[in-house]
């Protein structure tokens, strides 16, 4: 039976107790294998078997108060900062009404004096701000009471109907006594609670916008035209209306409309959307371009290969999202704690209003205590604590070419100590170029030999090989029973003759004479620093080839920077030893790890865990996959394979080891907001309750308190976007 993920907008969350309770309703439903709900991000995912019900699944989730609608994946076109941008201007129409009944309810309660006519005026005033400006809170009330199923807006309207009953009782005792006042009003603290909460909501939902335009940016970089031709003519269209095999005209200062190939021109273009490198990158005809990207010089002429959700600008938008919608393990212990924190904040609130009777017998005093204590503890802050830091530092990492996969990458990054690089194409540039050819016999036919042998090959070092013999004007002819041989060499056919090139030891195997004759120079030219092979066809080794890969100019900036952090780093190839050592030190790599066989690069990882070290893995390659894979922390080059794309945790759009830094820095820097959020959540709760219960907080100031604790933590979060 297959599984699906399914994605829902949820209306109706107020807090992580609403979350909490609809995640655990929809994953006790028939057919669900998994659900997460994310309260920032206002949406639920469901991964589903074949038999689900949807409609049951909707009808349970309403059941407890809350709805939700199924997103369709090929027309999402919600964004998530409007949807907050429109909760903002609904709170902020609330919060002014509110304020202007308030303001003057305030200075009747404290200057007005004890007069009834005050009185029924500060009734009639908070009567409208209770009852319209925060009727949200009674409404959702109203659906969690009939659920039994209590969540933060319970505490509110308990607080504030609490607030208002007491006071009404007392005006109507004072409008019918006839000696004088029979108690304190709380008009004033019950409309002053739902002001200064929807004041809270305001100034979270303005900033749970600017954490979560991420993905909208993103949005916004694709082009808005696209020049194609149709017919002979160049006609401007919409880009959603580009199919692939059409072609596309790309001017100086345009942007790329879609991904496609180059098919006549020559320009830069400005790819630092995807990389975060603002570098420009040569494209000529053969080479990839991406949507999204600026063509900077030259016309170029392009043809369509991907459209719509298949594009690199839609795909890294998928990833970060799928981030954003996934959980930390560290939120766990929040989201157990705000399931049954309001139960116990009422009960709580009922004991101290006992308490405060029975010792002190003063009514007044007794319902400002339990009141405070319901204001104060609303959850909202360990709700908004994790989720919000996600969504700034994924958003932050798409724009510094940086792509988290899922929550736990910033968890787990904290304790990476060992940092494992892949050589070629990772440390290097994988750009290999033949450099020195040594043989006894004719340079002409050797080249051929090895270069029509090699003209087979997938690899870079094989294609190096090749395309050295066709700069020296050698015709090669075609291999035949061309066999790979992983980590040790090739071997086919060449004009009737079986060729073998690789490393000595698979001459050795095939019992290939002159090894020692050859010996000395494969050392010499090893020691250099270049990937040396050996030639030999008729059961003699003929000569020597080696190529040659340049390092990357910030290979060794970024190994100093992993050093400042007190991490270990390692080379891990199958390169000859004297070629690994060589680059290592240049680049300042602590440990060498060369010869390795593509399968035994997982084993080299394991080894280093069992050794107690955690190990964050950088690699491009399909050989890469299972140790990307087995590490604590994969990080996968972007410009690699989409085997090794996929096994990582983190994706590097660029082929800069530098930005393997700025994953771990970044991933470090979230994580520790995390931290920082939570910790003043619990504090913050931990602390105001007992103050509360105690009589030291007045219900308004605990109003103030408890909903600028939410804006606190989300403007914490904010913060992320100024990594650098």
């Amino acid at each position: 039976m297959s599984e699906t993920q399914i994605r829902f907008d949820v209306e109706g969350m107020t807090c992580a107790s609403c979350a909490v309770r609809i995640e655990r309703v929809l994953g006790k439903q028939e057919g669900v294998e998994a659900a997460n709900v994310n309260f920032a991000g206002q949406e639920a995912r469901a991964t589903i078997s074949d038999d689900a019900d949807l409609e049951a699944l909707r009808a349970a989730v309403a059941k407890i108060g809350y709805n939700i609608e199924e997103i369709d994946p090929e027309n999402d076109d919600r964004s998530m900062t409007e949807r907050y941008d429109a909760e903002a201007k609904y709170q902020l129409r609330n919060v002014v009404g509110a304020a202007i009944l308030t303001v003057p309810l305030m200075l009747l309660a404290w200057f007005g004096g004890e007069n009834l006519w005050t009185e029924w005026l500060q009734f009639a005033l908070t009567t409208i701000v209770v009852f319209y400006f925060g009727a949200q809170f009674h409404k959702a009330t109203w659906k969690q009471v009939k659920s039994m199923s209590p969540a933060m807006d319970t505490l509110i309207t308990t607080g504030t109907l609490a607030a208002w009953l007491f006071s009404t009782f007392v005006l109507l005792a004072n409008t019918f006594a006839q000696d004088g006042s029979e108690g304190a009003l709380f008009f004033e603290t019950a409309a002053a609670i739902i002001t200064l909460i929807l004041l809270g909501r305001y100034f979270e939902a303005r900033a749970k916008g600017e954490a979560s335009n991420a993905i909208a940016k993103l949005a916004e970089l694709g082009a808005k035209q696209a020049r194609v031709l149709r017919d002979g003519e160049e006609v401007l269209i919409d880009p959603i209306e580009l199919a692939p095999g059409e072609i596309v005209i790309v001017l100086p200062g345009e942007k790329v409309p879609a991904d496609g190939m180059v098919t006549a021109g020559r320009s830069g273009v400005d790819e630092s959307m995807l990389t975060g490198e603002s570098v420009s990158v040569t494209k000529e005809p053969g080479d990839n371009v991406f949507g999204a990207t600026v063509n900077q010089q030259g016309r170029l002429e392009i043809e369509v290969t991907e459209v719509g959700p298949n594009t690199a600008l839609s795909q890294i938008m998928k990833l970060v999202a799928d981030a954003q919608a996934t959980k930390a393990p560290v939120q766990r212990l929040a989201d157990q704690i705000s399931g049954i924190f309001v139960p116990i904040v009422i009960t709580i609130a009922i004991v101290v209003f006992v308490i405060w009777m029975v010792v002190s017998g003063d009514v007044s005093a007794s319902v400002s205590s339990a009141v405070a204590v319901l204001i104060i503890a609303c959850p909202c802050a360990l709700g908004l604590a994790t989720p919000t830091a996600i969504m700034v530092g994924s958003g932050r990492g798409a724009e510094m070419g940086v792509l988290f996969k899922n929550a736990e990458v910033f968890e787990r990054a904290k304790g990476v100590d060992t940092v494992v690089f892949d050589k070629t194409g990772t440390l290097t540039r994988g750009a290999m170029t033949l450099v020195e050819v040594l043989t006894e016999g004719d340079r002409a036919e050797f080249l051929k030999m090895a270069g029509s042998l090699e003209s087979g090959s997938e690899h870079p070092i094989g294609k190096a090989v090749a395309l050295g013999a066709e700069e020296e004007d050698v015709e090669l002819v075609p291999v035949e029973n061309f066999e790979s041989i992983q980590g040790m060499g090739a071997t086919g056919t060449v004009s009737g003759r079986t060729v073998v090139v690789g490393k000595p030891a698979l001459f050795t195997d095939s019992g290939f004479s002159g090894l020692d004759v050859w010996q000395d120079q494969f050392e010499e030219i090893s020691i250099k620093g270049n990937t040396t092979f050996l030639v030999g066809w008729e059961s003699e080794i003929k000569g020597v080839l080696s190529v040659a890969d340049t390092v990357r100019p910030t290979s060794a900036q970024a190994i100093e920077d992993l050093h400042k952090q007190g991490i270990s780093t390692v080379m891990l190839t199958g390169d000859s030893r004297h070629t690994a050592s060589a680059i290592a030190s240049i680049i300042g790599i602590d440990e060498v790890v060369a010869e390795v066989l593509p399968g035994e690069k997982s084993e080299a990882v394991l080894a280093m865990q069992e050794n107690g070290q955690v190990v964050a893995f950088v690699g491009d390659g399909i050989n890469d996959a299972p140790a990307l894979t087995v590490a604590d922390l994969g990080m996968a080059v972007g410009s690699g394979t989409d085997v090794a794309i996929e096994a990582g945790d983190v994706v590097l759009m660029s082929g800069d080891p530098a930005t393997s830094v700025v994953a771990i820095r970044l991933a470090r820097r979230t994580f520790k907001t995390i931290r920082q959020n939570l910790f003043w959540a619990f504090a913050y709760n931990t602390a105001a309750i007992p103050l509360a219960a105690l009589g030291f907080l007045n219900p308004m100031i605990a109003a103030a308190a408890m909903a600028f604790s939410s804006v606190s933590v989300v403007t914490n979060s904010v913060r992320l976007r100024r990594f650098k």
